[in-house]
């Protein structure tokens, strides 16, 4: 299980007349997180500079000042991202610089919290494997099966109705088995559970 942030956040911060746009997205990969980048970049083209750090995985993460002074900005980003345990986030920072130099403690301090505003903005979200189980059941269960299913830690599909109930649940993998023990009980033993596929879902925490 690992954590991430929500899909996009962007939020807006002032700090010394300087005007700081913070944006937060979630990427799949590299190429990802520099699509991100260069879009910010069309869209921001006259600001001062647009730093950035990214952490997809562990080993692929980068960071850039784009002209800020050396480690003031992307470092800063790339560090809240870290601290904060997060993987597949891309961060930019845009900064429209308003006349007042902040000198590097106090770049380091704004990129920080911008870097930190743009999370909040986008929210956390957990990234874990499911295990898809395929319940099969008579219509006498369903009252039952409902109550049970939207009671439980899983993630459900829509039911398919037809001489019986087929119902896609998806279950954190290492409580698949209890689950699959569970379905059986909540039928008496009469209703039947396949394993389907496994996939990453991402969470988001409320």
């Amino acid at each position: 299980m690992g954590m991430t942030i929500g899909e996009f956040g962007k939020t807006e911060i002032t700090i010394q007349k300087s005007r700081f746009i913070c944006q937060a997205k979630r990427v799949e990969t590299e190429e990802e997180a520099n699509q991100f980048l260069t879009t910010i970049r069309k869209k921001y083209w006259d600001a001062t500079h647009n730093c950035y750090a990214y952490i997809v995985t562990d080993q692929i993460q980068k960071s850039s000042d784009d002209g800020e002074p050396a480690g003031t900005a992307g470092r800063p980003i790339l560090e809240v991202i870290h601290n904060k345990r997060l993987t597949y986030t891309a961060i930019v920072v845009t900064r429209y610089y308003g006349g007042i130099k902040l000198g590097t403690g106090g770049l380091v301090r704004a990129y920080s919290q911008g870097a930190t505003a743009a999370i909040e903005a986008a929210g956390i979200a957990l990234r874990s494997w499911y295990q898809q189980l395929i319940l099969t059941f008579d219509y006498s269960f369903l009252g039952k099966m409902e109550h049970e299913l939207h009671q439980a830690a899983l993630i459900l599909d829509t039911p398919v109705y037809s001489d019986k109930i087929t119902w896609s649940v998806w279950a954190p993998v290492d409580k698949a088995d209890y689950y699959k023990q569970a379905f059986i009980d909540w039928t008496a033993g009469q209703g039947t559970v396949m394993e389907g596929i496994q996939e990453e879902k991402i969470i988001a925490e409320t």
